[in-house]
């Protein structure tokens, strides 16, 4: 932690920068940048650049919840926009130091960062008016699992969604039920949703377990009770909770959260 005066010291924050190296986002502190070399470049802020206009420019009074907030950029960006409350969450505490490090030179100083996971959320007991899930689906081992959890728990409202993703871009639509046969020729068809999975490992990380395709997570959302609302680019998608109870075949899930 800095003192309140080192935190405008563009030394000390180098110093700090360097000491909490290495950085996935790459933030601007008061000129220091945490990733200049970034592999991505101007990552996240670049990607963000081509679909923030689809997050509501006033979040006043809202409570926003970044789960897999890594450095703390979006939980940044969402105390910009007026949000209320923000609470970023990762598994990892390196991260977390870092995102903490980042809020204390903005001057963030009311946006909370604390340890935990996706399969955590139900202990938060409460609801957020926006649910930030960027980047983490495709480390999970149990990933519609986890967007079941998200609905069940803490989405109240919206859902800001993107996941690494590969092959088509088309989206089917696959009809309410088919013939076996057809089915399976049904499944080999353009923009059908398809998950391909990771056995070993994707750039050296064994936790990218999934790579799914843009249907894929558009179908996934919607089976996990989302509607969705837009899809600015092809694996970033806003969507909104489903007032509607969530079925498939003979089973029907009651509605969770504030429609229930």
């Amino acid at each position: 932690m800095l003192a309140a005066s080192q935190a405008s010291d563009r030394g000390a924050v180098e110093q700090r920068v360097k000491e909490l190296a290495p950085w996935f986002h790459d933030l601007d502190l008061k000129g220091v940048r945490t990733a200049p070399d970034h592999f991505l470049f101007d990552y996240p802020a670049g990607k963000f650049r081509r679909f923030a206009s689809v997050v509501p420019e006033d979040l006043s009074g809202k409570s926003v919840l970044d789960i897999g907030c890594n450095a703390g950029f979006y939980s940044f960006d969402m105390k910009r926009r007026g949000a209320s409350r923000v609470l970023g969450i990762d598994h990892d505490e390196r991260y977390l130091e870092q995102a903490r490090f980042a809020a204390e030179v903005l001057g963030f100083d009311d946006v909370e960062f604390r340890q935990g996971e996706v399969w955590d959320v139900g202990a938060l007991g409460e609801r957020f008016d926006l649910v930030i899930f960027m980047g983490v689906l495709y480390h999970l081992r149990h990933p519609l699992l986890a967007l079941d959890l998200i609905r069940e728990h803490v989405a109240g409202d919206l859902l800001l969604f993107q996941s690494l993703t590969a092959g088509s871009t088309e989206h089917a639509q696959p009809e309410p039920d088919y013939e076996f046969f057809e089915g399976v020729k049904a499944i080999e068809g353009e923009g059908w949703p398809l998950m391909h999975f990771v056995e070993h490992r994707l750039a050296g990380d064994p936790t990218n377990w999934w790579v799914p395709n843009s249907a894929a997570c558009a179908a996934m959302l919607r089976s996990a009770g989302f509607n969705l609302v837009a899809q600015p680019i092809s694996d970033v998608f806003l969507a909104q909770v489903s007032p509607e109870p969530v079925s498939h075949g003979g089973a029907v899930y009651p509605a969770k959260g504030p429609a229930a």
